[in-house]
């Protein structure tokens, strides 16, 4: 009997542990670096990808992938000023951009003079 329990505590502990790490590679694998930059004021008011208008006012990104309404935590790798922005647009289509932001967040980390190397990590998704 002790040793059917030991086997059974065993499996259990094995079970929570890839569980654990499942949910943290999966998590960590989504966060990424690269340059970012902004949307030109051009874009203010018109649709995004995801429906919704561009509002250069908000705190606002384009991915190439992530599900709209995914929240990413943007650090600028250099002055290490960050934001929170929530995708809502597909975006950039620039090889050598992994990430555009609306004028506000690139107020907020400081890139408005240009693109810029930002850590980025995925915050929540929706």
């Amino acid at each position: 009997m002790l040793k059917t329990f030991g086997t059974a505590f065993s499996a259990a502990a094995l079970c929570a542990t890839l569980s654990i790490t499942a949910a943290f590679a999966s998590t960590a694998s989504k966060d990424f670096s690269g340059n970012a930059d902004y949307y030109a004021s051009y874009y203010h008011g018109k649709k995004t990808a995801s429906g919704a208008l561009h509002d250069k006012t908000k705190l606002m990104a384009a991915h190439r992938t992530l599900p709209f309404g995914t929240k990413v935590r943007i650090v600028n790798r250099k002055t290490k000023k960050e934001c929170v922005v929530t995708i809502n647009d597909r975006g950039p289509f620039t090889p050598n951009r992994v990430i555009d932001v609306s004028y506000a967040a690139a107020q907020e980390l400081g890139i408005v003079s240009g693109s810029k190397m930002v850590d980025c990590y995925v915050v929540e998704e929706d």
